[in-house]
């Protein structure tokens, strides 16, 4: 570690470092997820388990987060979930239904599951640090959230998942399922160490605030897939799968890696956190649950989606 941090105090070496992160981790989740379904059809759970609770899976998103708050780079750390969030409801379904409108009758108590998520993360935020009782509960109401998603989409195709369903359907063996996870997990944990010491260095060496770098850049360098995700099973004619997509990915990004970070390595709130990320990333949830209670997130709501990120942006560029 004391290695890389040397290294990164070069400019060039540093953006390079950020970006090769970046890419370790996108890339080594594929193995990561393969390896895990392989590890999970060995137990005995069904496709359509393994789907619901896999699909929205953002693995590297929580490396980042454990890596940032263990160097003690704690906007990254919490920028990897509420920037990741923010990002994924504007810019993922904002972006994806101004290229593709959405149309989908969600489930009312999905909805309110979807609502409630970014509610319920953010009162760990009202103490001066992430702490670890706090980080343990997130984690119970994960389990109780994916659970209810599990039970509630039964006989819907809202976590349908293509590449997943083809993972399980090859089956690798056994010790070629548990080499993938490993594999997977070492490469993401090395990604996500990575891109917070690449990010940490250009903070340091150029005149970008820790929470710009960790709310807008690091969490929209990471989760660029998620338009893509959004915007295909729409363009396909699955809006279903997009939004449950959009659902279990919101739960990952703030009950999961929030209550993972938290009980691995408690990190300090900044206040600009708790007064502004976190209720605006309950106002763009709970503007999306609208637009999907309504039944169809049009082109010109996707662009006020867009919009609300632009004016996100801008105020951390000005507050910061």
């Amino acid at each position: 570690m004391a290695a890389l941090e040397s290294a990164a105090q070069n400019p060039v070496v540093a953006v390079l470092m950020f970006v090769a992160g970046a890419v370790l981790v996108v890339v080594a989740t594929e193995t990561f997820l393969k390896g895990l379904v392989g590890v999970a059809s060995m137990i005995g759970l069904s496709t359509f388990a393994i789907t619901t609770m896999l699909s929205g899976m953002e693995a590297e998103n929580t490396a980042v987060g454990l890596a940032s708050g263990g160097s003690g780079f704690g906007e990254l750390a919490l920028g990897a979930v509420f920037g990741g969030a923010i990002f994924l409801v504007c810019m993922a379904l904002g972006l994806g239904s101004v290229l593709y409108p959405l149309k989908v009758q969600l489930p009312k108590p999905i909805l309110a599951i979807f609502v409630a998520t970014p509610i319920i993360a953010g009162v760990g935020l009202l103490r001066p640090t992430l702490m670890r009782p706090i980080g343990v509960i997130l984690l119970l109401l994960f389990g109780a959230g994916m659970t209810g998603l599990v039970l509630l989409s039964r006989g819907h195709t809202f976590f349908e998942s293509e590449a997943l369903e083809e993972y399980e359907r090859e089956r690798p063996s056994k010790a070629r399922s548990v080499a993938l996870t490993i594999i997977g997990l070492v490469a993401i944990t090395l990604g996500g160490e990575l891109l917070a010491t690449g990010a940490q260095a250009l903070v340091a060496g150029f005149p970008i605030p820790p929470l710009v770098m960790g709310m807008v850049i690091g969490p929209a360098v990471i989760e660029l897939e998620e338009v893509v995700r959004q915007a295909v099973p729409a363009r396909e004619g699955r809006p279903e799968v997009a939004a449950g997509n959009l659902v279990g990915t919101l739960l990952y990004f703030l009950l999961f890696n929030l209550g993972v970070i938290a009980v691995a390595t408690p990190v300090e709130v900044p206040p600009l956190v708790r007064t502004f990320d976190w209720p605006v990333s309950v106002a763009v949830t709970w503007l999306a649950g609208l637009f999907l209670w309504r039944g169809r997130v049009s082109r010109w709501q996707g662009m006020v989606l867009v919009l609300a990120y632009g004016a996100f942006v801008a105020a951390h560029v000005l507050l910061s």
